[in-house]
């Protein structure tokens, strides 16, 4: 359930009409593109944590396959990218909950934060259980959208027929060319990040390989039917061109069909939204700079846990970040809080790239008896990855809306890649032996 609720994001219930907006009726076939890339990363990724369960997972995947300054920066900066969703999503829940609360933006946001910190604090079980509700009811409302605009579009709808003109009609089914299909990939990717999710709390599961491997094997089914499926019904209940899809398209849909009280419905579905990824966010990013600081790559004060195994530090430190974000959104909004936004912006790909390298240097290394999950068609498949998110990093500089996210990660990247050089040549100096293996 974690790894579902992690792929189904805000960005879904959301961002899915704009994407629409701008490519046509074909979005799906951009969603369709866009969760390949993402099923063969997992694949690779769970291929290398079925193999070796870690909490640290990519991280210290990339440490072994490429060195401890490839850990250490994909470990920084998959915690710098979460802290910064954190502090955004607590913003994004404390919007959806002024439409029914009168209160100030930021105390909304602190409570949420408050309310997230407090869950992961208490224990492993109790972040597992909130995110199986959210989960849940995410998957809920997606499974209702699949049925009732299926049943709309099919005319099994009272006083419908078969309709499925808005494929074709008002300009066609490609009104803005094929390319835009490929262009609009640059958006569509940030609305499915999370599944990795899974890879890292399966380690702290009582089986991990198996935990893992169910996850990665059932990306493929989550994807085609949540976004691919409904994004398409999406576009045939709607006009593309509509402006009401900017808005927030699951409401304009069930609006369509008649449904009462959509508005305040799918609203609290995307707060869930938003809470399962502040959960996860939090959850994650302490995991990673708890691993970090195992590794003497931050505070040992991090490593400490808690009666119930919790990572107390390590929560609080990334829940601080967070505060820290909804602050700058309070204050500065436009300069500030806009910057933390872009310089993390494109750290998710690097991060699959780095997946993809590991994976590439790692299968080479493990016998095949060592390898219950495998990624399918290696070293080709895993080559084509690569080449796709240099492709989609290259668009992002080339668009002028995503131009500036892409150079503010790459200065995240070099800030964080000098720091391991800084790191590195202050253990020389204080400890000149060689460590000992782990």
């Amino acid at each position: 359930m974690i790894a579902i609720g992690g792929v189904i994001g805000a960005g879904l219930f959301v961002g899915s009409g704009a994407v629409i907006n701008d490519v046509g009726p074909a979005a799906f076939l951009t969603y369709a593109v866009t969760g390949v890339l993402i099923v063969l990363v997992m694949r690779m990724l769970g291929e290398m944590a079925v193999a070796h369960p870690s909490t640290g997972s990519f991280a210290d995947y990339a440490r072994t396959a490429l060195g401890n300054w490839a850990g250490f920066s994909v470990g920084w900066l998959y915690w710098y990218f979460w802290v910064i969703v954190v502090g955004f999503e607590a913003v994004a829940g404390a919007e959806i909950l002024r439409r029914w609360i009168d209160a100030p933006l930021w105390t909304l946001a602190l409570a949420l934060m408050v309310l997230m910190t407090v869950t992961n604090l208490f224990s492993v079980r109790s972040y597992g259980e909130f995110e199986y509700w959210f989960a849940g009811i995410k998957v809920f409302a997606i499974c209702a959208m699949l049925a009732l605009g299926a049943c709309f579009v099919l005319g099994l709808w009272p006083g419908r027929d078969l309709d499925f003109s808005n494929l074709t009609e008002h300009g066609g089914f490609l009104p803005n060319g094929t390319g835009v299909i490929f262009s609009s990939i640059v958006v569509v990717i940030f609305s499915m990040v999370g599944a990795e999710i899974a890879t890292v709390a399966a380690a702290e599961s009582d089986d991990p390989a198996r935990a893992i491997s169910k996850a990665t094997n059932s990306v493929v089914v989550r994807i085609s039917i949540f976004y691919v499926g409904s994004v398409f019904l999406l576009a045939a209940i709607l006009p593309w061109n509509s402006t009401r899809l900017g808005e927030s398209p699951y409401v304009s849909a069930f609006d369509v069909m008649g449904i009462p009280g959509a508005a305040d419905l799918m609203n609290a579905v995307v707060l869930t939204a938003v809470l399962s990824c502040l959960n996860s966010g939090l959850y994650t990013a302490s995991r990673m700079v708890f691993v970090l600081a195992a590794r003497h790559e931050a505070p040992q004060r991090l490593t400490r846990l808690s009666g119930r195994g919790v990572p107390v530090a390590a929560i609080l430190v990334s829940t601080v970040i967070g505060f820290l974000c909804v602050i700058a959104a309070f204050i500065s909004p436009d300069t500030v809080f806009l910057f933390l936004l872009n310089s993390s912006g494109a750290v998710i790909l690097f991060v699959y790239l780095f997946i993809c390298l590991s994976q590439l240097i790692l299968r080479r290394r493990t016998p095949d008896d060592e390898l219950p999950v495998k990624m399918w068609g290696y070293p080709v498949l895993t080559g084509l990855v690569v080449l796709a998110i240099l492709v989609v990093l290259v668009s992002m500089g080339v668009r002028s809306d995503t131009r500036s996210q892409l150079l503010l990660s790459l200065g995240s990247l070099a800030f964080v890649v000098a720091a391991h050089a800084l790191v590195a040549r202050r253990h020389r100096a204080t400890d000149p032996t060689p460590a000992a293996p782990e």
